[in-house]
């Protein structure tokens, strides 16, 4: 009696979406208000002065200038945007 295989059940035959996480605008590079610079999940980085921070976990510049990162206490690592004049005086 010929009949074909059942094909059993899966139960994770599904694939997620990738996230586009990580750094989006290097050290050194200009900034803008409104920039997106790190998506994340959780505080891997913190911000610093010349930026916020979203509910999830987003960090933006609120000012426009250069970004630099920076280790701080207990090596956590922040990213600031340095302001134009600031680092052209400097």
């Amino acid at each position: 009696m010929a009949h074909k295989k059942g094909e059993g059940k899966v139960k994770n035959g599904r694939d997620s979406h990738s996230k586009r996480l990580g750094i989006k605008l290097f050290g050194g590079q200009t900034a803008i208000p409104g920039n997106i610079l790190i998506r994340q999940r959780g505080t891997n980085y913190h911000p610093g002065k010349g930026v916020d921070i979203g509910k999830d976990h987003t960090i933006f510049a609120v000012v426009e200038g250069v970004v630099k990162f920076t280790y701080g206490k207990d090596d956590r690592r922040f990213v600031h945007v340095v302001p134009a004049a600031v680092v052209v005086e400097a």
